[in-house]
């Protein structure tokens, strides 16, 4: 194993920061990270914006479902999707763009490029020693979140990310068996065999559930999953997106 892949393997999400502030070049090295990420055909459809402010962090900790770590994080970096200096380029190169940036595809390219640009920030960051999480409790009111961070049409924040100092050091969490989510040449859906690997996964996850919380939580993952899956949620997401100028066509 090399440098690299031992940071990827001991990912775990810190959720408590010692109370340490990212500096200017810390912040910096990290968004360069980021920018760095593939991009679909160089569009680089998105925006991230750093918030440091003690006030507005706490507002949107609130926000995301009251996650205190938001507030207490060294920076907070807000991933966006962002086709807002499209409209710009439209105007500057004389040309109506909105079918293309109104459309599903589009729409994927600004979450794909997010999503990436996000990861090496991520990897960036825990490179350096610092712990992460991410928060995609912002969708709860993107209304309000595009408020207080003041976007503009066609830029939605998609997801947070906590970065600091560790205060904490918790277990490297199990993921599915590589037999689950690994296939070979085609989608291989012998659920039988899916079935057989989740309830070994269901095994050890409530293993890592119960030596975490000294016996006070032992959950299935697959009774986690159906629980939470059970309740539709964010459910005026469609309309939302619509609004902002994505995904009409």
């Amino acid at each position: 194993m090399n440098e690299v892949i031992n940071t990827l393997l001991a990912h775990r999400s810190i959720r408590k920061f010692e109370d340490k502030q990212l500096t200017k070049e810390q912040i910096e090295t990290i968004v360069k990270s980021a920018q760095a990420a593939s991009t679909s055909s160089f569009i680089q459809a998105y925006s991230i914006i750093g918030v440091s402010n003690k006030e507005k962090k706490q507002e949107l900790a609130e926000l995301a479902g009251n996650q205190s770590y938001v507030e207490n994080s060294g920076h907070f970096f807000v991933f966006c999707a962002d086709l807002h200096r499209h409209d710009v380029i439209a105007e500057m190169e004389g040309v109506d763009l909105s079918e293309s940036l109104e459309s599903t595809e589009k729409y994927m390219v600004s979450l794909i490029d997010a999503s990436l640009a996000a990861q090496n920030a991520a990897i960036a960051a825990e490179s350096m020693g610092l712990g992460i999480c991410y928060i995609g409790g912002l969708r709860n009111n993107l209304e309000k979140v595009c408020e207080v961070l003041q976007t503009p049409n066609r830029v939605i924040p998609l997801f947070g990310l906590t970065v600091g100092y560790p205060a904490q050091d918790p277990g490297v969490k199990p993921r599915l068996p590589v037999s689950n989510v690994y296939h070979e040449e085609t989608y291989e859906p012998n659920n039988e065999q899916f079935k057989e690997q989740l309830e070994a996964y269901n095994k050890e996850i409530s293993q890592y559930y119960y030596e975490r919380t000294n016996g006070m939580r032992n959950d299935k993952w697959t009774a986690q999953m159906a629980s939470m899956l059970e309740s539709p949620k964010r459910m005026y997401m469609k309309e939302f997106v619509e609004k902002k100028g994505f995904n009409k066509k």
